[in-house]
This record gives C-alpha cells, structure tokens and sequence, in this order.
C-alpha cells in the first residue's frame, strides 16, 4: 500500500518522529488556555528507542482531526496505540478518547528536506462534542502574530531513546515569517515560514502535526498550520526557524475528503 493511499485502521497505523522533524516546542511555556480543538496521537518507534512518542493534530470536524502526513507514514517504523485524546492540556489523561477508524495522507505527499504536501486527515470512529476550530480563509500576512501549541519534548536530544514528552500542553508566541526567513527552498505557498517571539524557541521532536493558530474574526482562534519540520539547517530545533504546512492551502482536499469519507 502506497503512503498516499486511505489507510484503513484497525488498532494499528504508523506514525512518524523522526530525529529531524520539529514538531515539540523548546523554552515555550504551559498553555494558559484551554485549546479544546488540540489533539495528541500516542505513539512508538521500537527500532529507534522511542517508547513514549506522540503527534500532535487539530479538531476541524466533530469526527475529523488534522495532521502532518508524515505522522501517518509507514516506511518510518512508527506505531500507534490506535487511538486520539482531544480537548485535554494533559497528554495522558482528560479531554476525550477516540479509535482511528481511517487516515487519509495527502496524495502528493513526499517525506524529504523539506517535506511536501505534508498533510493528513483522520477519521475518529465516532463524533466528539468539543468545538472544531475553523481553518482561516487564509494565513496573515507575514509578521502576522501566531502560536504554536504542542506536547512535544521540551529539551533538544538527536538520540530518540532520550526524548521525554511533555505531560503538560505547551504553548509558544510566534509570528509568520517571510519565505525569505526560512532556509532556500523550505518556505513556499504551502509551507508557512514560522518564527519565535522568544530567542532559542521553536516547536521540535514529538509533536509533529500539532497546530499554528492566529487570532481570526472577534478574536476567536483560526487554524492556519501543522508542523512539518524545520525551516532551515539547524544544529536543534531551539535555533528555529520553524516549518508548517499551510492548512488553509489544502482546504479543498480537506472538504472533499471529509466528505467522500463521512
């Protein structure tokens, strides 16, 4: 089965945390909030040491949540536990647990540096009652205030074996940045160049496919992102910046696959 194909899950799919992805957030702080959209993805990697792992994904449907392709990619090693926790500032306990009953990767999806059309959806076996958040019509202009939110580690390690999840959900200020501010070739149309508000901060290992969020319409939080990976060479995730894919870019693939699926 190809990595772009509809993956059917029952109590097994695969999921990625590779030592390169970004997707935790390093010097962020406790959420201040409640984000009930927030979702986490336990998950394993045994051939990398990895036994306490997670990806992060947004609640944009009562029974649809949004991740990073690369979460779902089966070529890794990655294990889940078949299972997503939402609307919790706790990753392991709180909010609502669902079954993965199917996961969609994007059908252009390719796992390189740096990822592309690195967006999946999964379908929970049945509906939550928390409130999706919506996806903005589009992401702010560059310079635009942001934040990332995400149950990743909170101190950088290459060595997956070493990487300790945060128990609490993390939070961190940042603001869209011009292409020009990622790597060559990392920021595009459909990944979104992020950058911290805060020096030696940035999302990294572990929480993967977590959101970026703009203030939209009354104040009222709107989705504009997943974390993908990072946006430049880097020596750790702490010296940024940050890459994530444009969630509002793939709105049409979301609604026709919500509803094909549904």
């Amino acid at each position: 089965m190809s990595r772009s194909a509809v993956v059917a899950v029952a109590g097994v799919a695969c999921l990625a945390a590779t030592a390169g992805s970004a997707g935790a957030i390093i010097n962020g702080k406790d959420s201040t909030e409640s984000y009930p959209f927030m979702a986490s993805i336990p998950i394993s990697v045994p051939a990398l040491g990895l036994k306490d792992g997670v990806c992060g994904a947004t609640l944009i449907d009562p029974q649809w949540v949004v991740t990073a392709a690369h979460c779902l990619n089966m070529e890794i090693g990655s294990i889940p536990k078949g299972t997503v926790r939402i609307g919790s500032d706790k990753r392991r306990s709180g909010g609502t647990v669902r079954k993965i009953a199917q996961a969609v990767t994007h059908p252009g999806f390719a796992q390189s540096s740096p990822n592309k059309n690195d967006i999946a959806l999964v379908r929970l076996d049945h509906p939550v009652s928390y409130k999706p958040i919506q996806i903005a019509e589009q992401p702010g202009r560059p310079g635009t205030p942001t934040r990332i939110i995400g149950f990743g580690i909170t101190s950088f390690s290459k060595n997956p074996a070493d990487w300790k999840m945060s128990k609490r959900l993390q939070q961190l200020d940042t603001r869209r940045g011009a292409i020009s501010e990622c790597g060559p070739g990392y920021a595009s149309s459909t990944r979104l160049c992020t950058i911290s508000q805060v020096p030696k901060a940035m999302a990294c290992n572990g929480d993967s496919g977590s959101p970026q969020i703009q203030r939209g319409r009354g104040g009222r939080w709107e989705l504009i992102g997943a974390t993908s990976g990072p946006g430049a060479k880097s020596p750790s995730c702490a010296e940024g910046p940050g890459l994530y894919t444009n969630v509002p870019a793939y709105a049409d693939w979301i609604n026709k696959t919500i509803r094909k699926y549904s």
